[in-house]
């Protein structure tokens, strides 16, 4: 996992709401995907995943624009329109009260009058990199255990837990399980603890997943259109919904000169 963005990714569950909704079944999605052929099987693991995810493609292309619209709790967490550049080295945020948050390298900015400022490095970050997830899987630092078949949902998928070197980022105690497709290597739920602020006894008592749902095809790049954040434990697998993206409007863009370029007045947070 990218570091530079990891401390504001891991702090998604510090800003979720208590409030809680009904346990929801996550509906089978199927992804128009060919069968592994024996060159893929052959393939590392988290090869195989970038493989299934067309990270070759998807770097080809410069920049990728969409629509979200986030909701925790019930209540609208962020509705904006996100342009990054395929290697995450930059992003825009329109929020669609018409402020602007822009990240460059690790520096962000906003607008003056950006509502919630607080959370404006968290937000320059975290959606970007859920998005960019199956992209990411081999950044420095990051640490693969072995494949494993495991039930989540009353489903046995492939299964591999994601460590940390250590002084990697800013919360190297972090791990991540991320659950795919035996068949197809696609993504669909990825369990995570958060260390920031707090012992990895105590984050590993808090335990959360996200799952990735209704992939569509762009451009032979898999999507998924929908995300739902869960509780989540070892033994217990999902819980309750605790809140969800939905993506739409999703093309790939060559931007312009100025797309990324940092207005005057804004602050850098």
């Amino acid at each position: 996992m990218s570091h530079m963005f990891k401390s504001s990714v891991v702090c998604l569950l510090l800003l979720v709401l208590t409030t809680s909704c009904k346990s929801e079944k996550k509906e089978n999605v199927e992804v128009e995907t060919s069968e592994p052929t024996m060159e893929a099987k052959v393939l590392a693991p988290t090869e195989a995943l970038e493989k299934a995810h067309s990270k070759d493609l998807f770097l080809s292309h410069k920049a990728i624009e969409l629509d979200m619209v986030i909701n925790f709790g019930g209540n609208e967490r962020l509705n904006g329109k996100m342009t990054y550049l395929t290697n995450s080295t930059k992003g825009k945020i329109e929020i669609n009260d018409g402020t602007f948050l822009y990240f460059d390298g690790d520096k962000v900015f906003h607008s003056p009058d950006l509502k919630n400022d607080k959370a404006a490095r968290f937000d320059a970050y975290t959606w970007m990199y859920f998005l960019l997830f199956p992209t990411k899987l081999n950044d420095p630092g990051t640490i693969w255990a072995d494949v494993e078949a495991q039930q989540l949902n009353n489903k046995t998928y492939d299964s591999q837990r994601l460590t940390f070197e250590a002084n990697t980022g800013d919360a190297p105690d972090d791990w991540y399980i991320v659950y795919s497709e035996p068949k197809t290597n696609i993504i669909d739920y990825v369990a995570y603890i958060v260390t920031v602020n707090k012992s990895t006894e105590a984050a590993e008592s808090d335990p959360h997943a996200i799952g990735y749902s209704d992939y569509k095809m762009i451009d032979g790049v898999p999507i998924a259109h929908n995300w739902e954040f869960y509780e989540w434990s070892k033994d217990g697998g999902l819980g309750k919904v605790i809140g969800n993206t939905a993506i739409s409007n999703v093309k790939f863009v060559t931007p312009e000169s100025n797309t990324f370029a940092i207005p005057e007045g804004f602050i850098e947070k």
